[in-house]
């Protein structure tokens, strides 16, 4: 399947320049990275990219689209000061902190591609490397004399496609932000932007980000620990979270969505499988569901490798993240603009996951990690450390899931109308699942997967073959 995609199409360079907030806008900064921040440090970038549709000339869109993205970006980054700063990595026993001073900035690279626009934003699958050259190079480390590593934040590059449309995206280090702080800062530029940069009209009705990170508690002391793991870790792997692992060949992203109607269909189906084995709590948020449909899919594709026959037996685990701002016991404002999650994982033996009633097997275990998160966020936190180095153990054993639906990336409008596509190009490792909201019908949920191509073929059967099963019982 993967042969007959062709990804190496060409990128052209057209302008590489430095984006900083206005002279002046912002003082020199230092703000400690808090115990949500630091086991991000040797996390690959995330990779994020919106596609637009644009139908004019590469000239008209650096004309016209190109200085106001600028413009606005820069306005913006004076709001969000920390995606220009650097990680400034301490030597021990010096907290690694995010520093900013006047003239940082955000690499802007602006291109022109080749490749055909409407078939990267298709639904059919595709080689995961089509979408590579359209991610910027990340600005490299450079150390101080003390030993201290800076580590830029964040780069951006904008592709333009001659006549149909443009990409952005944008990579950064994820102990400067989660998902939701990402997505605060690109509704505010894209609200900056549609405005045309007229920022006075904008003021009092943009919620500002809150910088302050020592909002964040420590109450069980875990900031040391996770702070001995890093300075433990050889150097390289806190600065080289930018390359792109070389993906294998026939690795392929496909995108699918779930209805709104689809994922009302799971939740009965599965609330009636509880009901008729007497059990009436499950917790059957749409996250849930959606999480045991693609978990048992996935495991259930996999090869069953003729070497580890006894695999049955192995536990098969999902590991997903949990945001804090909404817990009423942290108090932790939805502007917190820095990390704000803890983690989950929920096992089970595969026997159990790829049984018949392995969807309803998994909701069980999902629902019941979850319920404990909301009775005691920290409890993930706890294990998210120990859990982060089994997880880079064990790659294989562990689906990790990524996003979320209630982080609406497709009301990210610039002033050229919804994304046509959104993506997450970190994910291409076949252990990540990508979550977003979806963009023609409110409540659905598109996943995006990255799986060997014969995998994403059975993948793709055992899920229609699901789907359909699910009819509601009378």
């Amino acid at each position: 399947m993967a042969e007959e995609v062709k990804h190496h199409h060409m990128v052209k360079v057209i302008d590489q320049c430095h984006v900083s907030s206005p002279s002046s806008s912002v003082p020199s900064t230092s703000i400690p990275l808090s115990v949500l921040d630091i086991p991000w440090l040797s996390c690959t970038l995330v990779r994020s990219i919106f596609f637009y549709e644009f139908p004019y000339s590469t000239q008209h869109f650096l004309q016209t689209v190109v200085p106001i993205l600028k413009h606005s970006l820069s306005l913006t980054l004076q709001r969000f000061f920390p995606f220009a700063a650097n990680v400034a990595f301490t030597p021990k026993p010096h907290t690694p902190h995010i520093l900013y001073s006047e003239g940082d900035f955000v690499s802007f690279t602006v291109a022109e591609s080749t490749a055909d626009f409407t078939s990267l934003v298709s639904d059919s699958p595709r080689d995961v490397r089509d979408a590579y050259p359209l991610v910027p190079v990340h600005p490299s480390s450079r150390t101080l004399e003390d030993g201290t590593l800076l580590l830029p934040t964040m780069a951006i590059q904008v592709t333009a496609f001659a006549n149909s449309g443009f990409s952005i995206c944008l990579t950064f280090r994820h102990e400067i932000a989660d998902g939701r702080a990402f997505d605060h800062f690109m509704k505010f530029w894209a609200t900056v932007c549609r405005s045309k940069g007229d920022f006075t009209s904008l003021e009092g009705s943009l919620p500002m980000p809150v910088h302050k990170r020592d909002i964040i508690e420590d109450p069980k002391g875990l900031k040391p620990i996770f702070l001995e793991t890093k300075w433990n870790l050889p150097r390289e792997s806190i600065e080289h979270t930018s390359l792109f692992h070389d993906a294998p060949s026939d690795m392929v992203r496909h995108r699918f969505i779930l209805s709104r109607n689809q994922v009302e269909k799971l939740k009965k189906w599965i609330a009636f499988k509880g009901q008729s084995m007497g059990v009436e709590t499950l917790h059957l948020s749409t996250f849930v569901v959606t999480c045991s449909l693609v978990w048992f899919c996935k495991v259930k594709s996999e090869d069953n490798k003729v070497d580890n026959v006894a695999n049955n037996d192995d536990s098969c685990c999902l590991a997903f993240l949990a945001d804090c701002r909404n817990f009423p016991e942290l108090s932790i404002p939805s502007t917190y603009f820095g990390n704000c999650l803890t983690s989950g994982i929920a096992a089970l033996m595969r026997s159990k996951l790829i049984g018949e009633n392995g969807i309803y097997e998994a909701v069980s275990v999902i629902g019941n990690t979850v319920r404990v998160l909301q009775g005691d966020p920290m409890k993930g936190l706890e294990a998210f450390a120990s859990a982060r180095e089994k997880v880079a153990l064990s790659v294989e054993r562990v689906l990790k899931i990524a996003g979320s639906p209630k982080i609406y990336a497709y009301e990210t409008d610039f002033g050229w109308g919804k994304p046509k596509l959104y993506e997450m190009l970190h994910a291409d490792d076949g252990a990540t699942i990508c979550l977003s909201d979806c963009r023609d019908e409110e409540g659905g949920v598109e996943v995006g997967v990255a799986f060997k191509g014969i995998q994403m073929k059975k993948f793709n059967a055992i899920l229609e073959d699901q789907l359909r099963d699910i009819a509601i019982p009378d």
